[in-house]
């Protein structure tokens, strides 16, 4: 069944940008006496808030700055804006999107300022998604709450039912679900275990996401 609209999250689905915040994240902690190997900050923190990873590294015992979180995206963002490419074969799915007449969003946990620093460097793509891209900022909960997605769908003029949603981590994937939304998991690793666990249809190519979406 084609969905009536699409949602993606952005980090790790629209933009490989995962893998430069997890360094410089292991990087950051590793200065303040907190050793982590770059699986192990995935892990943790996939799909999370910045303010998230902050909430556990304290519970471990780690002293961080009151200004911790502004440090990070300081840093995260210089990084970010260095070159974040766009996940390959996205754009090829957002045409076949396009020529079937199926409206797409994001919903992304991280903030405004930070799809502005990764979709900025992919002007044409970002046009595209003009006055569709949405924050956990513009929501009371960020996910694993649905509030993001149901915010999302409401502004494409969907029922949640109707929507499928894409992402790549398990927060994400029961935040969708929550909105009793259709879940595809986008395991670029060829794992997905974590996203099929929590019930999405797992895909290791976005080249295939197309069919598997209808289209």
């Amino acid at each position: 069944m084609r969905p009536a609209a699409v949602l993606f999250d952005c980090d790790g689905v629209i933009v490989d940008s995962e893998p430069i915040t997890d360094r410089v994240i292991a990087a950051n902690l590793a200065r303040h006496g907190l050793r982590l190997s770059l699986a192990e900050v995935s892990t943790l923190f996939l799909g999370g808030t910045i303010g998230g990873v902050a909430e556990t590294v304290r519970a471990r015992g780690i002293a961080l700055p009151e200004d911790w979180v502004a440090q990070i995206y300081e840093e995260i963002f210089a990084h970010l804006a260095k070159g974040t490419p766009l996940i390959p074969g996205i754009e090829r799915v957002l045409d076949a999107l396009d020529a079937a007449g199926i409206p797409y969003a994001i919903g992304s946990n991280g903030p405004h300022a930070k799809m502005d620093v990764t979709l900025g460097q992919h002007p044409a793509l970002r046009a595209r998604l003009q006055n569709r891209i949405f924050s956990r900022e513009d929501v009371m909960r960020p996910k694993p709450a649905p509030d993001l997605y149901l915010h999302a769908a409401r502004a494409l003029g969907a029922l949640p039912e109707t929507c499928v949603v894409i992402e790549d981590s398990a927060t994400g994937i029961r935040a969708a679900r929550a909105a009793g939304m259709r879940t595809f998991g986008y395991a670029a690793d060829g794992e997905g275990v974590a996203l099929a666990a929590e019930g999405a249809k797992v895909f290791c190519r976005m080249e295939d996401l197309a069919a598997l979406l209808g289209l």
